[in-house]
């Protein structure tokens, strides 16, 4: 018989060189290769992936469950962070005692929050020796631009007034009188703009004697911690105080655990709660006050938390 030989060229002996191997690896791997498009996933031969693998199209999630669930479910970045810090050291009446520090640690505040945490500096008002006008003002001014999805921090250091007979709390701005209570800020005043500056969280922070009477309940402090994107869920009206109804000191174990805690902190997100057990502590080992945490009374607060979210 005759025997007809046919010689390739070499772009035809490449090509069937190319098949040879591919079809050599399929038999000896026999192992199937998900190939994912993000939409759509195709199996490489047949045989089912080993069950200790994970699924094809899936990624494996080596975050902790609350974890990727708050990441997941917080809208970083579509909300603001806004804040107004006062500090007043120097007041007008010369019956009312100056204070050493408050200015300071306002300042230090100040700068924690907007260095290591997500308040632009355009969004932060800080009023040193505020007025009663001053702080009006500026509250005004957050009413009409925070936003529903937004955070909204308000600090103040400063003097504190409790009336008891009317069961009535005050801050004393920088022209506040001794015998006129004209200029004295009322706890009523502020519980009405937390009412109007609709926001997703507002936080109190108050170094101030009598600072307590804000709250819905005094004894406030829980230990119950939820996962922090449940908590971002639900609006919040939460304040944080140096003191219950009684007098503080000037120089504030308060602030200055709260402000250690703050610039020392690493998690990406950090409650008020978190924040204020991480120092509670300390302030009763170091000073004669009791801190205190809660929900402000009658402005809407739904069980959630302010939430710091660090850089």
């Amino acid at each position: 018989a005759n025997i007809e030989i046919q010689i390739l060229n070499y772009s035809e002996m490449k090509k069937l060189l190319c098949i040879i191997a591919f079809s050599l690896c399929a038999i000896a791997s026999g192992v199937s290769q998900p190939v994912s498009s993000g939409k759509s996933t195709i199996l490489i031969n047949n045989k089912p992936v080993s069950e200790t693998k994970a699924a094809p199209g899936t990624v494996e999630n080596v975050m902790p469950a609350a974890m990727a669930a708050t990441a997941a479910s917080l809208p970083v970045g579509a909300g603001k962070y806004y804040a107004l810090i006062i500090g007043i050291n120097d007041y007008a009446d010369p019956n009312i005692n100056s204070l050493d520090f408050c200015i300071r640690d306002a300042e230090a505040f100040y700068n924690a929050v907007t260095s290591f945490y997500t308040f632009e500096k355009e969004n932060v008002k800080f009023l040193k020796n505020a007025t009663m006008s001053d702080i009006v003002t500026s509250l005004d001014y957050f009413a009409k631009v925070v936003k529903p999805n937004d955070s909204f921090l308000i600090f103040y250091a400063g003097h504190g007034v409790w009336n008891k007979a009317s069961e009535t709390g005050f801050w004393l701005p920088s022209d506040a009188r001794k015998n006129s209570t004209l200029n004295w800020f009322r706890n009523s005043a502020l519980r009405d703009y937390l009412r109007e500056v609709n926001s997703k969280h507002t936080l109190l922070i108050t170094d101030a004697c009598f600072a307590g009477s804000i709250f819905k309940t005094r004894a406030a402090f829980s230990d119950a911690e939820l996962a922090v994107n449940k908590l971002y869920e639900l609006p919040s009206r939460k304040a944080m105080t140096s003191g219950t109804l009684t007098e503080v000191p000037d120089q504030s174990a308060f602030l200055k655990y709260m402000i250690e805690r703050l610039n020392a902190n690493k998690e990406k997100y950090l409650s008020s709660e978190q924040l204020f057990s991480s120092f509670r502590i300390a302030v009763i080992n170091n000073s004669n006050v009791i801190p205190q945490y809660g929900e402000i009374k009658d402005v809407g607060d739904e069980g959630g938390d302010f939430i710091f979210i660090h850089k």
